[in-house]
């Protein structure tokens, strides 16, 4: 196995324990970005307007450029992004005044958990436990505001898998069918509950069901062209809230 140590004057027999170093640093720096995101979201709370729409998630909502989108489309609405990159359902549950109670909003957009389904110790229903209880929250500290749930994206493992070593062991966990099996468990919670459930995938999915290639920037995350074709399908729903409201 190649030494990636080598340029770095490391020899071979210390590369495993360098590498592991190595993680726990990039891991440590992960959790002080992320801490340091909630924090200037309590700030930027403070300066909200009340009673307007929160989108809340982990990377793939904090990467939407709704905002950004709306206006070139001539629909100026007040949106606040409250994504947090890296976040399970677990790291979501203790912060959820600054990523939603504080901001007081009317409509909540919500699409967490698709990093649950990238663990080894994943479970559905682990996962439905916690999404339960962020619904729980909101339904506690905010009674009023009306809750859409999101279906999770497709990924494309062919496409993820080539790129490095890193997406390789993602998409061996992520794969398209658990994505599936996962949605299908939101899809019946929110029934239960009586929320709105929004699939608004169908423009993202090639002939084999997979995120298209043209849309991802390594088979996970997408460009702003692969946001825009979400946006087409969920503006009409964004549209009949200005209505209702």
């Amino acid at each position: 196995m190649e030494n990636p140590f080598e340029k770095l004057g490391i020899p071979e027999e210390y590369a495993e324990a360098a590498q592991a170093v190595a993680m726990e640093t990039v891991k440590a720096m992960m959790q002080n970005e992320k801490a340091t995101k909630v924090e200037r979201f309590r700030r930027l709370n403070k300066l909200a307007k009340k009673g307007q729409i929160v989108f809340v998630g982990s990377s793939l909502m904090e990467q939407f450029p709704v905002g950004e989108l709306l206006m070139s489309m001539g629909h100026p609405m007040t949106i606040y992004n409250r994504g947090v990159g890296g976040f399970t359902t677990d790291e979501l549950i203790p912060v959820m005044d600054a990523c939603c109670y504080d901001l007081e909003p009317a409509h909540i957009f919500i699409n967490i958990g698709t990093n649950d389904l990238s663990s080894p110790n994943y479970t559905e229903e682990k996962l439905i436990a916690n999404y339960e209880h962020i619904l729980d929250g909101i339904k506690e500290h905010l009674p009023d505001a009306k809750v859409h749930v999101m279906a999770y994206y497709p990924g494309n493992p062919e496409f993820g898998m080539k790129q490095n070593s890193y997406m390789a062991n993602v998409f061996k966990l992520r794969t398209n069918q658990r994505i599936a099996e996962a949605n299908e468990a939101v899809r019946r919670m929110a029934e239960r509950r009586g929320l709105d459930f929004y699939d608004f995938n169908d423009g993202l999915k090639d002939e084999n069901g997979s995120l298209k290639v043209e849309y991802t920037v390594e088979g996970m995350h997408f460009y702003g062209d692969g946001y825009a074709t979400v946006l087409e399908r969920m503006l009409p729903v964004l549209e009949g809230l200005e209505e209702k409201d």
